[in-house]
């Protein structure tokens, strides 16, 4: 971390986001001489250099201005984008039922626009390694300048491979370094075709973590995991989110919400040659018939 992110100064260089009375946002970069122009006045990037973090300036039309620098939540929302981005709201679903934590080795496909990418770095820190593959080198490359934007450089811990997953992997099975990992994530259109190769790749008890759109890629995910054997009973879910305006008394949901995004899907790996216990349920009263002495109960 850099010492002026230590200090709360902002320095040249920094990204600083501006709000306005409306809560409306702006992100600029601070550089010497330039001068931010909304149709509300000007703001000079000097007015900002060397203030700390969390002052107020005001434009030339006497508007004032909240200076801060954007959260990761913040970032992710207004980066360049080449793929839709994983929201905020998920990629603390993935970190937290994931159980990423400072150390650990994770793989991740794909990398879209690298929103999610910059969580999994955060969580694991400088000492962990991120492995992300992405097939399509365009969302690399905006992946990559994303990420590095972010983080003011290249990340120590990530290491970005163009490439079909299972390809990578099968590849790296032959070398001296094998791809091991302690936690998996997939953002995929097609993540079960690629549960055998991170069975390989991901050790006994580590945790897979699946993002999918659809119902049906939920189903085909889940189905294909317990017909693999090696896998504990996949769980999966969904978030949604909803804003409250607080104005004095006035408490109440805001009209919009972030609702649906994706599901979520997480299973652990099981030892090597031990099959999962089935998950014994009762059936609906719908598989019985009429002939069926269970019929009616």
């Amino acid at each position: 971390m850099r010492e002026a992110h230590r200090t709360g100064l902002l320095r040249e260089g920094d990204r600083v986001q501006l709000t306005d009375p409306k809560g409306k946002l702006h992100t600029i970069t601070l550089s010497p001489g330039k001068v931010f122009h909304t149709h509300r006045g000007a703001i000079a990037h000097d007015d900002l250099i060397g203030r700390p973090e969390g002052s107020v300036v005001r434009s030339t039309a006497d508007l004032e201005y909240l200076a801060q620098r954007p959260l990761l939540s913040d970032y992710v929302l207004s980066m360049p984008r080449g793929a839709a981005v994983v929201y905020p709201k998920d990629a603390g679903q993935v970190v937290h039922m994931g159980d990423l934590h400072p150390g650990a080795h994770v793989l991740e496909a794909g990398v879209g626009s690298g929103a999610l990418t910059m969580s999994l770095l955060r969580a694991v820190g400088d000492e962990g390694r991120v492995v992300s593959v992405e097939r399509r080198q365009d969302f690399a490359d905006i992946a990559r300048g994303n990420v590095e934007q972010f983080f003011g450089g290249p990340h120590p811990a990530w290491r970005l491979e163009v490439g079909d997953l299972v390809e990578v992997l099968d590849a790296a099975e032959g070398t001296d370094a094998p791809v091991r990992v302690d936690r998996c994530v997939l953002d995929m259109l097609a993540p079960w075709e690629c549960l055998p190769a991170v069975a390989r790749s991901l050790r006994p008890g580590g945790v897979l973590v699946v993002y999918v759109a659809t119902a049906t890629q939920l189903s085909r995910t889940a189905e294909a995991a317990k017909e693999a054997g090696c896998w504990t009973e996949p769980s999966a879910w969904e978030s949604m989110v909803r804003g409250w305006h607080l104005e004095g008394l006035a408490v109440r949901p805001q009209h919009r919400m972030v609702g649906h995004t994706g599901f979520l899907l997480s299973t652990r790996r099981m030892a090597d040659g031990v099959t999962a216990p089935k998950r014994r349920r009762r059936p609906a009263p719908s598989q019985f018939t009429e002939e069926d002495p269970g019929w009616g109960r």
